[in-house]
């Protein structure tokens, strides 16, 4: 299982760092959809 993971991540290694991204960018979204409320 970690020898598909490895070999995985070595394919997509361009892409990787926009995933990384966009799963941050979702992450900011979720936390500030959450403390929205409480500023207003």
């Amino acid at each position: 299982m970690l020898r598909q993971i490895k070999t995985t991540a070595e394919r997509s290694s361009e892409t990787l760092l926009g995933d990384f991204i966009g799963a941050a960018a979702l992450m900011v979204t979720l936390v500030a959809g959450l403390y929205l409320p409480g500023l207003v």
